[in-house]
C-alpha cells in the first residue's frame, strides 16, 4: 500500500550557515560600523543584539534574506519580544521544528475530506498518511501544499 510522511524538519547544516553568513554580512556592512550589535545561533534558538529596534529589525531581514538564499523556509523562524538591558535591545528567535498536536489534527481533517479511502496515522511529531492509489496520495501532498499552515512541510519516505 502506498504511503508518505508528513514531516517539519530543519536542516541545521543549513541554518548554521545562515547565521554565519549574516554576521560575515554584518560586519561588512556601513550602517552597522562602529554599532554593538550581533547574531547568536544557540540550541534551538538565534539571539540577535542591537542598540536600536529598527536595527533588530535590520538584523532580521539580513537573516531571514539569508535563510531564503540557504533555501530554508522562514516560516522556522519564530520572533520574541523585544528585551532592553541597558544600551542595548535583544530579541530572541525560537526555531520550530516537528508538527504539533492542533496542526496534524487539521492535517488528518483535511486529507480525510478530500478523501475518505486514504488513512492517516498520527506518529509523534510526523503524520503518515497511506492509500490504495499513487494518484490520490498526489492529491493529498498538493492539498496540503496549499494549505496556509504556520510551518514548513516536507514530504518524505514515498513508498509505492
Amino acid at each position: 500500500m502506498p504511503s508518505f510522511d508528513t514531516v517539519s524538519e530543519i536542516n541545521w547544516q543549513e541554518v548554521r550557515n545562515a547565521v554565519d553568513q549574516s554576521k560575515r554580512e554584518l560586519g561588512t556592512r556601513f550602517d552597522f560600523r562602529h554599532v554593538d550589535a550581533g547574531i547568536e545561533l544557540a540550541d534551538q534558538t538565534i539571539e540577535i543584539h542591537a542598540e536600536e529596534e529598527f536595527q533588530l529589525q535590520q538584523l532580521l531581514d539580513i537573516l531571514r534574506t539569508k535563510f531564503v538564499s540557504r533555501k530554508v523556509d522562514v516560516k522556522v523562524l519564530q520572533p520574541g519580544s523585544v528585551t532592553a538591558s541597558g544600551k542595548t535591545k535583544r530579541q530572541v528567535i525560537s526555531l520550530i521544528e516537528g508538527i504539533d498536536r492542533d496542526t496534524t489534527r487539521l492535517i488528518s481533517k483535511r486529507v480525510k475530506d478530500l478523501n475518505k479511502k486514504l488513512q492517516v496515522q498520527v506518529q509523534g511529531d510526523q503524520v503518515r498518511i497511506s492509500g490504495k492509489k499513487r494518484d490520490e496520495l498526489q492529491e493529498a501532498i498538493a492539498e496540503l501544499r496549499d494549505l496556509d499552515l504556520p510551518m514548513p512541510l516536507q514530504f518524505k519516505n514515498y513508498r509505492s
